[in-house]
């Protein structure tokens, strides 16, 4: 990612409605489809400034990777202790077989191997441990933000099955997410790309619609994991080893 977006990171991921309505989220998802065991490790892959490292803490031990010496650093004083460094798919240095769950959250679309990535990740899990995928969605809705954010891709709910399925996981869970303001999203993306001034959303909106926005994206929270949820922005999965 270009160097603006980790700092925009820095300076919003405590106050933008999407950080914190989609930790809420997660941490709800986690705890409700995910059976850990007693004292549990866990990992978190491209965990940037590491905004998500507290509320996996909240699970169990949680260890961090970042590539950006500016974010890893920013994390490793958010969690710690050190964050590592390697870089997917090759995962150098992290062990085989010690994690209950890696996390992987908007961060495979950044990957040019994906299939690859997915594969080194199994190889990290101990026996029963899961995946947590979030990647965003509808390759229709490319835009500024992708470009900015060095996206390699979109996924459709099609796409990810089957980089999953030739990876060798089995997928046990996959839900849209980031469902209620799609419309809103999706309005804006077909406006921009209309009149071609697109940008790259990650401005903090007005303190009322900030507010607004991380409720009803909060509201979320009750449905995912236990009924379907219709398009969104993103899409969220639970894989294990085949």
């Amino acid at each position: 990612m270009e160097r603006i977006v980790y700092d925009r990171m820095a300076e919003l991921d405590s106050r933008h409605w999407w950080y914190r309505a989609r930790r809420d989220i997660l941490r709800t998802l986690i705890a409700r489809k995910i059976a850990l065991p007693t004292d549990p490790r866990i990992l978190e892959i491209g965990c940037g400034t590491g905004h998500n490292l507290e509320m996996l803490q909240q699970f169990g031990r949680a260890d961090g990777i970042e590539i950006d010496p500016a974010a890893r650093a920013l994390a490793a004083e958010r969690l710690g202790r050190p964050i590592g460094a390697s870089p997917l798919p090759a995962l150098e240095g992290v062990e085989d077989g010690a994690y209950d769950l890696v996390a992987i959250l908007d961060v495979l679309e950044h990957v040019e191997e994906d299939r690859a990535a997915l594969g080194s990740i199994a190889r990290k899990l101990r026996p029963g441990g899961r995946i947590l995928i979030t990647v965003p969605a509808h390759p229709w809705m490319w835009s500024a933000h992708d470009v900015v954010n060095h996206h390699k891709r979109r996924y459709t709910r099609g796409s990810l099955r089957a980089v999953i399925g030739e990876a060798g996981l089995k997928l046990e869970m996959m839900s849209w997410f980031n469902s209620l303001l799609f419309p809103l999203a999706a309005a804006a993306r077909i406006v921009g790309r209309i009149t071609r001034k697109e940008d790259s959303d990650d401005a903090l909106p007005p303190k009322p619609v900030n507010s607004l926005f991380e409720v009803i994206f909060g509201l979320e929270r009750y449905a995912v994991g236990r009924m379907p949820l219709p398009p969104g922005v993103s899409l969220v999965a639970i894989v294990s080893k085949g």
